[in-house]
Order: C-alpha cells, then structure tokens, then sequence
C-alpha cells in the first residue's frame, strides 16, 4: 500500500493512474476505520482495479460546539485496516496541506440540509461538499462509496455530483448491522447493558413504519405517529426526530407517491443513534437512488 500526504504527488500519481485505463474506486473517511468503513472498502475493492482511501478530519465539518481537536484520530490503526482491506493508495494529508490559507471561495448547500440531522448542525454540509470538491479534484476516481447509515449525507453528495458534473459515479452500499438488526456505530460501545438490549427495537420501529405502507397507510403523520409509539413503548431513549421525507430530495411529504426515506434518531444517556430506511412508495426496499 503507497502512503501519499502530499496533493501534488496524489495528483501525479493518480493522473497516471487514469491515462493507464485504469478504474478508481474511492472511499473518503474522517478516520478511525470500523466495520462501516471496511464494507466500503470491500466493494471498491471488487468493483475497482484501484482502491484509494483518504483519511482527513475536515475541521469545515465541525460546528462551534463540536470539538475538533477532541476527534478520534489513530495513524497505525487505520493503515493496518487499510492495508487488511488491500488498499492501494491511502491519502492522509494534513490540514495545512488541505487549507493552506483562508479560502477565497465557499461552497454552500442550501437544500436537502435543514432537516433530521442537518437542522441541528448548520454549515456541517457546507464543510462535506467543499472537501469532497477538493477531493474529487486530487484523486480523480471513477466510483465513489459511502454508506446509507448517513442517508442525508449521501443525498447531499448526490447534489454535489449532478449539480457540478464531477465525472463520479456514487455508490450507497447497505447499513452494516449487528445480528439483531442495531445499525453499527462506534458510538454503541456507550449503551448500558439495557440500552443495547433495547437499541435494536429502533429498527424494528422502522421495519414496522415499512409494514404499515406494504399494508397500503399512505398517510406520512399517521405513520411518523406509529413509529414513534413503537420507540416510545419498546425503549427508554429520547426522541430527537422521526421523519418521513422524499429521497433524495428530502422535502416534507403528505402523501407517498415517491421514493422515501424513513429516518429516526434516538437519544440514550451516552450515545445518540441514528437509523433509516429508503422505501419505495409500494413500501419495497429501494434499490437506487433516484
């Protein structure tokens, strides 16, 4: 595996990289590499003669009350998981090689932002579409990966993509989940023992609110109304949202006549979780973005 921290080499390299004919499958990361990362690893792998893989903690990303410094970051840990899933080219540039002066020009989301998690962390997109701007710029791939656990983010990337014609294709792949059905999270390891027992029935709120349109419920309160009783009776945790919105637009929706997504966070002493499902409107799985 080739270790790059400079953007001129990455950009060198991966230039010839292209000439060659060859296909870059790219996974851009913060870091801290678990299971969710490793997945997407594993698809650029099998659909890609190149897997690049960059590791930077954008600090655009992170609002005044979000510690930037106080992020995890793990040097060795993270090249052993990228050199495990036969990575070809790790990009771990440093902020001042990123940013190496004020920028002169700033990118702004302005739809698909204020709501689920995007209402409580504004400007947090505006920092994702500039650094994947940049990235796009210095690793030129054909494919890149993220994971449906952030789903907003996802459409977010999505806008950026057809809004400024990078030559990029997205792949979403699957939430990565625990046998009972709890989405994977580094943030798991902080649920009491009653709070892991109890964190799964979040996606089975979920699976529930996707029975409900199966059973023809077109009407999103009514089943927003549902899902939430389901987590209110089966968990202790707190509610921050259950919301039932397009996708991937992410525009309120009274009726469904469209693709969906129905997405939840959930509040316990020491972690905030997060789930979701995008649904067609017969209430099938969807199997693309749309």
């Amino acid at each position: 595996m080739k270790i790059v921290k400079s953007i001129r080499d990455m950009q060198s390299y991966m230039f010839h990289l292209k000439k060659s004919g060859k296909s870059i499958g790219f996974v851009p990361t913060m870091g801290y590499l678990h299971e969710g990362h490793q997945q997407l690893m594993t698809k650029a792998r099998e659909e890609n003669d190149i897997v690049v893989t960059s590791i930077f903690v954008n600090p655009l990303q992170f609002g005044p009350n979000e510690d930037y410094e106080r992020y995890p970051r793990d040097e060795v840990h993270d090249t052993n998981i990228a050199e495990k899933e036969q990575v070809d080219i790790l990009f771990y540039p440093h902020v001042n090689e990123m940013y190496p002066k004020d920028q002169t020009i700033k990118m702004t989301v302005h739809q698909r932002v204020n709501v689920l998690c995007g209402q409580s962390r504004p400007g947090h997109f505006d920092g994702v579409v500039t650094i994947l701007a940049k990235l796009f710029n210095i690793v030129y791939p054909d494919y890149v990966y993220f994971g449906m656990k952030d789903a907003q983010q996802v459409a977010v990337v999505d806008a950026l993509v057809q809004d400024y014609n990078f030559p990029v294709q997205l792949r979403p792949i699957a939430t990565v989940r625990e046998q009972d059905g709890l989405a994977k999270s580094s943030r798991n390891v902080n649920l009491s023992n009653q709070e892991r027992n109890e964190a799964p029935y979040i996606y089975q709120a979920l699976l529930h609110g996707q029975e409900l349109i199966r059973e023809g419920e077109h009407d999103a309160q009514g089943i927003i109304q549902e899902v939430s009783h389901f987590i209110h009776t089966h968990t202790h945790g707190k509610i921050d949202y259950v919301d039932l919105l397009s996708y991937p637009d992410l525009e309120r929706v009274n009726q469904l006549h469209e693709q969906v997504i129905l997405a939840v966070a959930v509040y316990f002493k020491h972690a905030r979780l997060i789930d979701n499902v995008v649904l067609d409107q017969d209430g099938s799985f969807a199997t693309a973005i749309v």
